[in-house]
């Protein structure tokens, strides 16, 4: 049979005829697939994949009688440049996963998955992308987090402190439109942070990068944050700047000595130098004394969160040649808890459970308590500020779409109702708040939203609403009730 240009090949490795059967039902070429070769064992491979002339993806089962798919996966990789391997398995085993994603494979679907995530799946490997099954990534993510103490430290200095929360990220199983939303920076940029990644750390592709997170220790979903104990050291910025030794609010001094903190804290483990910090903190407008005061605003900070017993070399304000450096692995950030929150809502969206995905949600947006760093000078604290808030409300922008997938119209009018009275020129919230008032019946009041936007943007902007909210008024216009 012709196989047609555009279409996938696939390469089928199971030791049982009644998967391969329905996996076959499954990729059908009506889809765009087309199953080049069966093989029942994970020896059989090499021999059909001469045979079949060209493969884009083998999807191959890990348990088999005599060569098993973390052996045949490891064959194919050491044999030089072959098609991708899809793991596929009934045993949602953590070790067993994790041990294929080493030997060479691009990403894991379980048997038991709906049959469009494994369609999706092999178009994502055939791609060039991974595939992590979003049902077993964060347990998978969590043995690998609690086994790290045995495992090799990162080089320190090999990578940048983006490049590191890229890293990190992609282990976390995120795409890169959903790392991008998550460290506020775009898809193209995230995809170049990831191009140096790799070539840095001699890394083939997507999976061997998540393998090597999992092996150096990095952070996973869930993992455990810097523990609490009596002298613990943590630091709030989604609100008021604020730090705690064990239960006791510290005493961080005159708000510019505070925007240096921030300056420090929102940059860890990277190298600020004085010049940089003094350019933050006072901008155009340089103290009296000229960067002489940063190593005095330093000295105090150290000398306010220092704990019981502790040295100055010991501080978690560090210092070397190139200026000072936070070490955010040794205090609880609330920013990193953000992060967490937000990759836990994106793993439960993308697997189809907005229930969840907005109660993490909901968890991420209860860190903030008012205005990120209310009250401190700066151009950084200022560019930090609109970063931070920008976030939130991207947030509430991204929850609101799924709780209007849950149907709970009535959640969303209620809480932008208010947002955007504090916001009112943001057409993404009118949008969605249109969208929630048409559903729960409210026509007219939709129609009123669009119109005070309108007003607000003439008035105020000179300028015509944009298309989406425009869009959406026709949607509106052309029924008496959109979808409940």
């Amino acid at each position: 049979m012709t196989v047609a240009l555009d279409e996938m090949r696939v390469l089928l490795v199971d030791d049982q005829e009644l998967v391969r059967s329905g996996l076959r039902l499954i990729l059908r070429r009506r889809d765009g697939f087309f199953v080049v070769g069966e093989c029942s064992d994970g020896d059989e491979v090499p021999a059909a994949l001469e045979a079949a002339g060209g493969v884009d993806v083998v999807v191959m089962d890990l348990r088999m009688k005599r060569v098993d798919g973390i052996e045949a996966t490891r064959r194919l990789r050491a044999s030089g440049p072959r098609p991708p391997v899809l793991a596929l398995t009934t045993f949602d085993d953590d070790e067993l996963l994790a041990g294929v994603l080493r030997a060479g494979a691009v990403g894991y679907v379980l048997k038991d998955s709906p049959a469009e995530d494994l369609i999706r799946a092999v178009r994502a490997v055939a791609m060039g992308e991974a595939w992590l099954d979003p049902a077993v990534t964060g347990r998978v993510l969590t043995t690998y987090r609690e086994a790290a103490a045995d495992r090799p430290a990162l080089p320190s200095g090999v990578l940048t402190p983006r490049e590191m929360d890229v890293l990190t990220a992609v282990a976390r199983g995120l795409t890169d439109a959903e790392i991008a939303g998550t460290l506020g920076i775009s898809a193209s940029t995230v995809e170049a942070h990831f191009e140096r990644v790799c070539a840095k750390l001699r890394l083939r592709d997507r999976a061997a990068a998540i393998v090597y997170a999992f092996d150096h220790g990095l952070v996973a979903p869930g993992a455990a944050p810097a523990p609490i104990g009596p002298d613990s050291l943590r630091f709030s910025v989604l609100g008021p700047l604020r730090a705690w030794r064990g239960p006791n609010l510290l005493d961080l001094g005159p708000v510019r000595q505070q925007a240096l903190l921030a300056a420090l804290v929102l940059r860890p483990g990277e190298t600020v130098s004085p010049g940089e910090l003094l350019d933050g903190v006072w901008g155009l407008e340089p103290p009296g004394t000229g960067g002489r005061v940063v190593p005095v605003y330093v000295h105090r900070l150290r000398k306010c969160l220092r704990g019981a017993g502790e040295r100055r070399e010991d501080s978690v304000i560090g210092s070397d040649r190139g200026g000072y450096r936070f070490a955010g692995e040794r205090a609880r950030l609330d920013v990193t808890e953000l992060t967490d929150r937000i990759a836990e809502a994106a793993i439960a969206a993308r697997g189809s459970d907005p229930a969840a995905a907005v109660d993490a949600y909901d968890g991420a947006l209860a860190l903030f308590h008012g205005e990120p760093l209310a009250g401190l000078p700066g151009p950084f604290v200022e560019g930090e500020r609109v970063r931070l808030t920008e976030r939130r409300l991207t947030l509430v922008q991204e929850k609101a779409v799924l709780q209007l997938k849950l149907g709970r119209t009535d959640d969303v009018v209620h809480e932008l109702s208010a947002l955007l009275a504090v916001y009112p020129h943001r057409e993404p919230l009118a949008v969605l708040l249109m969208r929630a008032l048409h559903g729960g019946g409210r026509r007219a009041d939709a129609l009123a939203v669009h119109r005070r936007m309108r007003e607000r943007l003439r008035a105020d902007l000179e300028v015509e609403p944009g298309a989406e909210l425009d869009r959406e008024l026709r949607v509106v216009l052309s029924s008496d009730r959109g979808p409940a």
